[in-house]
């Protein structure tokens, strides 16, 4: 079997099983599982923000991890609150 470029350094074995337990789930455990992954990202960004920043609250540690996602204008849009400056956002940016 031809690796594809992200499964390269992956035995073909393991591949094998791995695409067949793929093929074997239903769409909406696919989806359910998509979804736990991006739940697992997230919380290793805030984990992440955590070590950073010590002295965050967890509303500072929830925006600093979304802010890795979604960019300074959309935060600023969003949530008003600005990363560059870690505080409110002004009505006057």
């Amino acid at each position: 079997m031809e690796h594809p470029w992200p499964y390269s350094d992956t035995d073909p074995r393991a591949l094998k099983v791995w695409l067949d337990v793929q093929r074997r789930m239903s769409p909406g455990e696919r989806s359910a599982a998509a979804l736990n992954l991006s739940d697992l990202a997230f919380r290793m960004a805030e984990a992440g923000e955590r070590i950073t920043h010590p002295e965050a609250g967890e509303r500072e540690i929830f925006l600093r991890a979304a802010a890795r996602r979604l960019g300074r204008d959309l935060m600023i849009k969003v949530y008003g609150w600005d990363p560059d400056r870690n505080e409110p956002a002004s009505t006057s940016d």
